[in-house]
């Protein structure tokens, strides 16, 4: 039996702090869909577009600019989680890379105007440099587990499979269905593993 006396219930100031919570995700969310069609939209756009006062917004936010900083670090953070859950680490490497691939190419359209932004906020920093270690890290379990060439270098594959990323992001539809960012994770894993050309790789070298 429950001791009534112990039972610890959310607090005023609990309840609070989750309703400005929910305040600012919903208005970082509608920065993204708003300033991805108009990218110098005003806080009184983005204001509208959250349901919330411009005065809100502005309590929040200090600036447009520290609005668009945090922004990017809540997307940086979403990238993080997806990469994680694709199990890059533990997961059988051509799996991995396939799980990994839709999950980041859904993060890529969901937050398209925030990934675009260059940032240096230590926490985007960080996330970026630990999410190319842990892609190195993939290729080189898929080296090791045969998956791929012997000569392969882990470096390289990895930024030869961002630019597939980015490319295959910029066909997907604005909010793409599960098939499609199946299909898409599909053909950036088979173009980087297989390549375009026709045939055994050595006739395409020069003499």
């Amino acid at each position: 039996m429950r001791d009534h006396d112990t039972e610890q219930t959310p607090g005023p100031g609990r309840a609070r702090r989750a309703d400005a919570e929910r305040t600012v995700r919903a208005i970082l969310a509608a920065a993204e869909r708003v300033l991805s069609q108009e990218p110098g939209a005003t806080m009184e756009r983005i204001a509208a577009e959250a349901g919330v006062a411009r005065t809100t917004v502005h309590r929040r936010f200090a600036s447009r600019e520290d609005l668009v900083s945090s922004l990017t670090v809540l997307a940086a953070q979403q990238l993080e989680a997806a990469v994680l859950a694709g199990r890059p680490d533990s997961a059988p490497p051509l799996v991995a890379l396939h799980e990994v691939t839709a999950h980041v190419l859904r993060i890529k359209r969901t937050w398209r105007f925030a990934m675009g932004v260059r940032s240096d906020h230590p926490e985007v920093v960080r996330v970026h440099t630990d999410t190319r270690a842990r892609c190195v890290t993939l290729f080189r379990r898929a080296r090791d587990a045969g998956a791929v060439r012997p000569d392969v270098d882990p470096d390289w594959a990895s930024r030869v499979y961002y630019g597939l990323i980015h490319a295959a992001a910029e066909d997907l539809a604005e909010e793409p269905a599960p098939a499609e960012l199946d299909a898409a994770a599909a053909r950036v894993v088979d173009t980087l593993l297989t390549g375009l050309g026709a045939g055994d790789r050595t006739t395409h070298r020069a003499d």
